[in-house]
């Protein structure tokens, strides 16, 4: 299946995927993937936190389209959608191992400096598909911006078949 963002423009001071770190208090398009009905509750109700995750508690999303469009994995592919959405990434943390000290409480005072986006980078060891991961606390600091659909492909390939 292919994913695509078509005649997309950033908003004014937004930033695309980048393999670096995302940089503290930057506005960045990053990607949600969901069921349809599940982007029609988002839609209605705004983002809710996760109550658990790799990252414990937060937001799960990712800066990398290809990441987000594979979830929920358990859903057929005709009924995943992504929600493209602008992120304010406020105060970042760096998980880059299973077992950091701070994987799950990374916004939690009592262990120290609180951030508000947990980031795992690419090819880490952590994520299976070895693509970033993004894990926002509040999701007041997420703005929705479009829900991307699959498209059907146009040869040969069937009513299955989506790009």
């Amino acid at each position: 299946m292919q994913w695509a963002e078509e005649d997309f423009e950033l908003p004014p001071g937004v930033f695309r995927l980048a393999l670096s770190a995302p940089i503290n208090n930057c506005n960045y398009v990053m990607y949600h993937g969901t069921t349809r009905a599940t982007a029609q509750l988002i839609l209605k109700s705004g983002f809710q936190q996760s109550a658990d995750g790799m990252l414990g508690r937060g937001v799960y999303l990712s800066r990398d389209l290809q990441k987000a469009s594979r979830y929920p994995i358990q859903s057929p592919e005709w009924d995943r959608v992504v929600i493209t959405v602008k992120v304010n990434v406020g105060k970042v943390i760096a998980i880059h191992y299973q077992g950091h000290p701070r994987q799950t409480t990374w916004h939690n005072p009592m262990y120290g400096e609180m951030f508000d986006t947990a980031w795992v980078p690419p090819n880490c060891g952590m994520v299976k598909s070895g693509l970033e991961e993004d894990c926002v606390w509040d999701p007041n600091q997420i703005q929705i911006l479009k829900i991307i659909n699959p498209q059907p492909k146009q040869s040969g390939c069937g009513a299955a078949c989506y790009m």
